[in-house]
């Protein structure tokens, strides 16, 4: 296409002609959608002997990252600038590195970085760049302490950057030295999304309270900055703060844009706060963003957690005209938490004869469906559906799986699922070990923790309570009040649940009188939890009149909840006052309250399920 370009007489190219070439390959380049046609001019350069020069090199690189179709083109071009030595040109090195990280070849831009001497601010920015864009949160914090140990100091880009990777990593201290940093260089004149980057970074590190000093100390605050001021607020659940933002945020008069009501409206559904998400909705409908996608997905999720609103996350469901895997995966989340698990397998088999491809959270979801059925035959099958998928090699899919088997009765298949796993963090081990709790095997379980002890790995309050509760389960009373005591010395914040954990252990083992030791002794009130396990105790140690008492207080803690009341009326029955149990009794129809029927389910041989009231 280009052959009049070049112009020879032997088979090597004039100078002139080279030059026009390089002009050309630049301009091509530079047009940002003929990248494949630079490179064929340059093959057609090269096989008249030229390999070209400094001035149109870099753009040349720059061409070979434009697809991964051109990695072995610019592999070649890599070795043709080593064997000439126009690979030392620094400007052309930077080049290069960019190159191997558009492809993901993080070790052959670090090794290009290492044996290239001298380095500018760009190698290092590249360099850094490099790391952030492929997933290296660390490596691009090291690289970044090491760059301004070298005396050269970052652009405010960069540094928006690897703030954003601190906040990702939860690595607060380095956030707070570049902040620092950032302040001494008075980098905040010369970038205006440098104190957004700020605060989102404290709020990913649950900062909150920093990340509100930045936002009240900007000039100049846009969407942007008051939509990751909102975003910082739902991370760090504080639901009604962020609702408060927004509504300032139209005081100042700042319209929100899609960013702000898909992060505002699952602060919505968490409070409950059907009114402020009926409003959003509004506001949604004024301004022609029923029809995107990740809006629907927040509107159903928002409705799905409001009481009452199920209909109306069904409404926005069917209304809406293209369903992508967000829309049906969050009508799937909706189903379940409404109790609806059938519906839920009935969306998923919809979905599957639309053609919509699933992904991590709707199989999630799926799974939960299949934990609330309790259906075994159900569970195998999505497990075998989920390694034909390939989404078997995500960790939380693991754990979700070891989870279910578990509540299913499974647990041999807990087991295999666990043992089978190439990689296992936190949750992996404390779902196994609530496995084996569930079912009775607490010496299982606490094997298993100290396993993962001696493998480093710290125990969080969920695996903590785990624990306790396979002690709980299995009867061991000494290892649970062993453990227990451990913690509370080592770790100062044990949680309510902690505490109801071994009062419920010491009540089944006829504890009473150690049960009553550790309410006494514990740092916040009882509650209405605790209370229900101490009753438990009092009853097996043939204390009526106490558990009669503490059923009272019970009752007044949660004057809604219909299990209270049948709790003291069982309370008066063993003690043989009949008279009490009737007015209980009374009470309960005067005041329209109803013990909650019990459900069997039934499984037919052709599958279906029978669910009996």
């Amino acid at each position: 296409m280009h052959q009049a370009a070049i112009t020879t007489t032997t088979t090597t190219v004039t100078t002139a002609a080279a030059y026009a070439v390089g002009k050309k390959i630049i301009e091509l380049v530079s047009n940002g959608s003929l990248n494949e046609e630079a490179l064929v001019l340059y093959k057609q350069l090269h096989s008249h002997g030229s390999h070209g020069a400094p001035s149109f090199l870099p753009s040349l690189v720059k061409a070979c990252s434009s697809s991964p179709r051109s990695l072995p083109f610019a592999l070649q071009l890599h070795c043709v600038l080593l064997k000439t030595g126009l690979a030392s040109d620094l400007v052309t090195t930077n080049s290069l590195i960019s190159m191997y990280s558009k492809h993901s070849h993080v070790r052959s831009a670090r090794l290009l970085f290492d044996t290239s001497l001298p380095r500018d601010a760009v190698t290092w920015q590249t360099m850094i760049s490099c790391y952030v864009t492929n997933g290296c949160p660390f490596e691009s914090m090291e690289m970044f302490r090491a760059m301004y140990s070298s005396g050269f100091l970052p652009k405010p880009e960069l540094t928006a950057a690897v703030l954003s990777v601190c906040g990702r990593a939860g690595v607060l201290g380095l956030g707070r030295a570049v902040h620092a940093l950032c302040t001494v260089t008075e980098q905040f004149e010369s970038c205006a999304y440098l104190p957004t980057s700020l605060v989102d970074m404290y709020s990913r590190c649950h900062d909150l309270d920093a990340a509100l000093k930045v936002f009240g100390m900007m000039p100049d605050k846009n969407v942007v900055s008051w939509t990751a001021m909102i975003v910082g607020s739902v991370l760090n659940e504080r639901y009604d703060m962020s609702i408060n933002l927004f509504q300032e945020m139209g005081i100042q008069g700042i319209k929100p844009n899609r960013a702000t009501l898909v992060s505002l409206l699952p602060a919505c559904g968490e409070l409950g706060a059907l009114d402020h998400g009926k409003r959003i909705h509004g506001y949604i409908l004024r301004h022609g963003f029923q029809s995107e996608p990740q809006i629907i997905g927040a509107l159903i999720h928002m409705y799905g957690r409001c009481k009452g609103a199920f209909k109306l996350a069904s409404l926005v469901y069917e209304r809406a005209d293209a369903k992508d895997v967000v829309t049906w995966s969050s009508m799937m989340m909706t189903s379940n938490r409404n109790g609806d698990f059938i519906r839920t397998l009935q969306l998923f088999q919809m979905m599957q004869n639309d053609g919509v491809k699933v992904n991590h959270v709707t199989m999630l979801a799926v799974i939960a469906a299949c934990i609330g059925l309790s259906s075994t035959n159900l569970g195998e099958a999505l497990h075998g559906y989920i390694l034909k998928s390939g989404l078997l090699s995500e960790v939380h899919m693991g754990n979700s799986l070891i989870d279910m088997y578990a509540k299913c009765g499974c647990l041999w298949s807990s087991v295999c699922t666990f043992a089978e796993m190439q990689e296992k963090d936190l949750v992996s081990y404390s779902s196994m070990i609530a496995s084996y709790g569930l079912q009775g095997y607490g010496h299982h379980a606490l094997k298993l923790f100290n396993e993962m002890l001696d493998m480093r790995i710290q125990p969080d309050g969920i695996t903590l309570l785990a624990v306790l509760s396979a002690c709980n389960h299995s009867g061991l009373v000494n290892e649970g009040k062993e453990l227990f005591d451990t913690v509370r010395r080592k770790h100062s914040s044990l949680s309510l649940e902690h505490y109801a954990c071994l009062t419920d252990l010491l009540g089944r083992s006829g504890r009473f009188e150690d049960a009553c030791e550790v309410i006494r002794n514990m740092p916040m009130k009882p509650s209405p939890k605790i209370l229900s396990s101490l009753i438990s105790a009092c009853r097996i140690a043939c204390r009526s009149e106490a558990a009669k008492k503490l059923a009272l207080w019970l009752i007044d803690a949660e004057p809604e909840n219909a299990a209270n009341y049948t709790l003291l009326s069982v309370i008066c029955a063993e003690s043989g006052d009949w008279f009490q149990v009737e007015e209980i009794r009374r009470q309960m129809r005067m005041s329209g309250m109803k013990k909650t029927a019990g459900v069997s389910q039934i499984v037919e041989t052709n599958g279906t399920l029978l669910c009996i009231g």
